[in-house]
């Protein structure tokens, strides 16, 4: 499970910096770009809820799932691509980030990535959600 402490407010400036370049060229983008945009922000806010889901399983005592973690791994990691392609450049990183830890997940719940450093980069669910949350209703003003 991800846990740690909350985003900093120099984070969360930089992060909200980062969001209005982004919706700023993204208003100059065709309504097929903002489409695509809002879809692959919505495909995020799902992979927060199954991994959220499988995350509360395992509390609730069910059984590791190598291929629930592979799916999980792979959805993460498909939507980076997107959001790349997108030139959502933080929160592709952050989804690649979180692809690799349910891909290198042990049974143990051990990580190859630190807790410390998946503080820093912003990887709990909640951070993730509330950044896609503040994106989808900036893109709605403005788009």
């Amino acid at each position: 499970m991800v846990s740690g402490v909350e985003l900093t407010a120099g984070d969360w400036l930089s992060l909200i910096k980062h969001v209005k370049q982004w919706l700023s060229n993204l208003g100059r983008a065709k309504k097929e770009r903002k489409l695509q945009s809002k879809k692959a922000l919505r495909a995020v806010l799902l992979a927060v809820r199954e991994t959220e889901r499988y995350v509360t399983d395992l509390n609730d005592g069910q059984s590791h799932s190598r291929d629930r973690e592979r799916e999980i791994s792979y959805l993460w990691s498909s939507l980076a691509f997107d959001l790349e392609d997108l030139r959502i450049e933080k929160l592709a990183k952050i989804c690649r980030i979180k692809g690799k830890y349910w891909a290198t997940r042990k049974q143990n719940g051990q990580s190859v990535f630190t807790s410390d450093f998946l503080n820093k980069a912003g990887t709990r669910l909640s951070d993730v959600e509330k950044t896609v949350n503040v994106t989808l209703r900036t893109l709605a003003k403005n788009g």
